[in-house]
């Protein structure tokens, strides 16, 4: 007797997928340019209402600085998301970082070039607890930084439960309003360069590789041989020195340290990262895109402001961009897997 075998089926190839719909080829258009087409739309409208307060130079460069610290928190956020965590402290970072900063200068006597190294180094240390108590601990990371966030309040309290706004050197405010290059506040070339740094560590390093790597798959990271829980340390410190960088940078503009002030960067930051992966990419969260995120609100917020829109339209904007942000990178997601 003969024994015979079952015929195995060949696999699909890219012409025997099954072909998307026309609502769905709209979607997966929709998901992955839907930001850079809201953002050229909000650029259209805004300077055809108002084109001689919109479009122009000057204003251009008002966009990008008041986004540069967005923009350098949100980066900073990026990275715990692409290694797959969230971080809910960089708000209530910054804002401790902002009013301690002040503080070493103000209370404690320590010159600007100890005084911000200092709080750089202390938002790392920051950062790897978060990392630690994620890692190690094994504590969900949203319990574990939003928990770590409330301490860091009330150890600000405890600190200063006033503003410090005298004994401040003149030239703490140079870091954001100075001009090393003419016409550009220091802000914006502060941005370019963390941006660049942490895009080139995502893109063009074995550490970067791990990292999506873990982000894409933990447990096969992991069989692969990559230590993943000091590749999520390192995010998480990463994103609490981005997140004292832009609390210090904060109260250099402010001339002040003020407990809160930062606290409103969280919302920002996880809109312009979750617009970020909606755009150019499959869903996923990278440098450039959040970029372009910053910019949309930054526009947003922009325009708003030219026209005179009540206060209370930046908070309804910042609420519904964030919603929309993350439904296009769900659709981003849904749509742009192989099927």
């Amino acid at each position: 007797m003969t024994q015979t075998t079952a015929p195995i089926a060949p696999a699909p190839t890219g012409s025997t997928r099954r072909a998307r719909t026309p609502g769905q080829m709209t979607l997966l258009i929709l998901s992955r340019y839907g930001t850079l087409i809201g953002l050229a739309l909000m650029i259209i409208l805004f300077t055809a209402r108002a084109p001689a307060a919109f479009f122009n130079l000057q204003n251009f460069t008002n966009i990008l600085a008041q986004g540069s610290l967005t923009a350098i928190i949100a980066a900073g956020l990026t990275m715990a998301l692409v290694v797959g965590e969230f971080d809910l402290s960089i708000g209530y970072t910054a804002s401790f970082a902002g009013l301690l900063v002040v503080g070493f200068m103000a209370l404690q006597g320590l010159p600007i070039w100890v005084a911000v190294p200092l709080m750089l180094i202390i938002g790392g240390v920051i950062g790897s607890v978060n990392g630690l108590l994620v890692t190690k601990a094994r504590i969900s990371a949203v319990i574990a930084t939003l928990g770590v966030g409330t301490v860091l309040t009330g150890l600000g309290f405890a600190y200063s439960p006033f503003p410090i706004v005298t004994n401040i050197p003149v030239e703490f405010s140079v870091i954001s309003l100075g001009r090393l290059l003419p016409g550009i506040p220091n802000s914006i070339p502060i941005m370019v360069i963390v941006l660049g740094i942490l895009w080139v560590i995502l893109n063009k390093t074995n550490l970067g590789i791990r990292m999506q790597a873990v982000g894409g798959n933990q447990e096969a990271a992991r069989l692969s041989g990559i230590r993943v829980d000091r590749i999520k340390i390192f995010a998480f410190a990463t994103a609490g020195v981005c997140a004292a960088l832009t609390g210090v940078m904060l109260s250099s503009l402010l001339g002040s340290g003020t407990l809160a002030a930062a606290d409103g960067y969280l919302l920002d930051a996880f809109a312009a990262v979750f617009l970020g992966s909606a755009t150019l990419r499959d869903g996923e969260f990278h440098i450039v895109g959040t970029l372009i995120g910053v910019l949309v609100i930054s526009v947003g917020f922009n325009g708003l402001s030219i026209f005179g829109a009540p206060s209370w339209a930046q908070q309804v904007f910042s609420g519904g961009i964030l919603i929309i942000a993350v439904g296009l990178s769900t659709l981003s997601r849904r749509f742009l897997k192989p099927t």
